[in-house]
């Protein structure tokens, strides 16, 4: 046996009980069920977290990667490959809510939510991935932060709901204060206020950012600083209102 094999005896039970429930769940489902009844809306509630936890004897970070294995490849069913915008995302977002209280530190999820589901040609469907990365960004703010910013990205750009954007903005800004999450993220305030023609705003956030002394690296310095007197500059071609 080569050195990088591993004795079948070597696994964990609870794992291998998780990989043969999951084989034999998928076996059935494609013995059973016909092309033709492969559709959007059959993706199920999912399970109660006791019950997970039980079924994987406490493996829930192994159970969570199972979880969200199936969950992204419930779009390729038998004969059939479904578009994520015809998903039922209620359903989804339920799901998506399990495997993050089964493994809180997975990032996964909310990379999918953000950057996946969120990116579907339905304003409604992403209007409800985007309130459901805010909700889970409150719950670890400083850790989560990215799939925040991302959503700004997209309440912005793919919604083009500029007030939406600025609400998570101000969401991002005043939770996600910890080392680890870098100032371009917290100050996407003023980047929104700036787009939406709120100079004077975005130029009293920025002028008391500088002069708080918070920012510590010379290059971003100089970057906020000219960002500020390019704001200065087109409040004083704006014409008076």
């Amino acid at each position: 046996m080569a050195q990088n094999e591993r004795r079948i005896d070597a696994v964990p039970l609870s794992v291998v009980a998780l990989l043969l429930g999951s084989l034999i769940a998928q076996i059935a489902i494609h013995h059973f069920q016909s092309p033709t009844a492969a559709r959007g809306e059959q993706l199920g509630h999912p399970p109660g977290i006791q019950m997970v936890r039980a079924l994987s004897f406490g493996e829930g970070v192994v159970a969570a990667k199972l979880a969200m294995l199936w969950l992204q490849s419930f779009d390729n069913q038998p004969g059939i490959s479904i578009p994520f915008s015809a998903l039922d995302y209620v359903k989804v977002i339920e799901w998506l809510a399990l495997i993050l209280e089964l493994d809180p530190n997975s990032h996964y999820p909310l990379l999918a939510a953000s950057r996946i589901y969120a990116e579907v040609p339905d304003t409604d469907k992403q209007r409800l991935m985007l309130d459901f990365v805010e909700d889970e960004f409150r719950r670890d703010p400083d850790a989560r932060w990215p799939w925040m910013a991302h959503a700004i990205y997209i309440a912005k750009h793919r919604i083009g709901d500029i007030e939406l954007a600025l609400r998570y903005a101000r969401t991002l800004s005043s939770l996600a204060t910890g080392p680890g999450v870098p100032n371009w993220a917290k100050q996407m305030v003023i980047f929104v206020l700036e787009d939406m023609g709120e100079i004077e705003s975005a130029k009293v956030l920025l002028g008391a950012l500088l002069d708080s002394g918070s920012i510590a690296d010379p290059h971003e310095q100089w970057f906020l600083s000219r960002r500020l007197v390019e704001l200065e500059e087109r409040a004083a071609a704006s014409p008076p209102e």
